[in-house]
């Protein structure tokens, strides 16, 4: 089961521990979108952390940031308006801080 994580109103947003994370470009097509996640679901970094093999991890590592930069929840932001990208801020010092608080303790926004 996936954990809730509150959106932004806005929707470019995620919070997870008061911290503010990029999602997805919702642009990416669902085909190309499901591959991705599946690359990323595959848990390589995490199996070569548990068997403590340096090479494993950095090979792991590599080929996660490419699918992320993909999925643009890294990289250049995917939002064309002027607004700051706010990835990865603690929510407290933005725009979004009062509407993340109340989703997180299930108050809706």
């Amino acid at each position: 089961m996936t954990p809730f994580r509150p959106n932004t109103s806005d929707g470019r947003y995620f919070g997870v521990r008061s911290r503010l994370w990029r999602r997805a470009n919702p642009g990416v097509p669902d085909a190309k979108r499901k591959a991705l996640v599946s690359r990323l679901m595959a848990r390589v970094v995490q199996s070569a952390r548990q068997a403590s093999d340096a090479t494993a991890l950095a090979t792991a590592l590599d080929a996660v940031n490419p699918t992320k930069i993909a999925l643009c929840d890294r990289g250049p932001f995917w939002r064309t308006d002027a607004s700051p990208d706010l990835n990865p801020h603690m929510a407290r010092t933005t725009p979004c801080a009062d509407g993340l608080a109340r989703l997180e303790h299930g108050c809706g926004a």
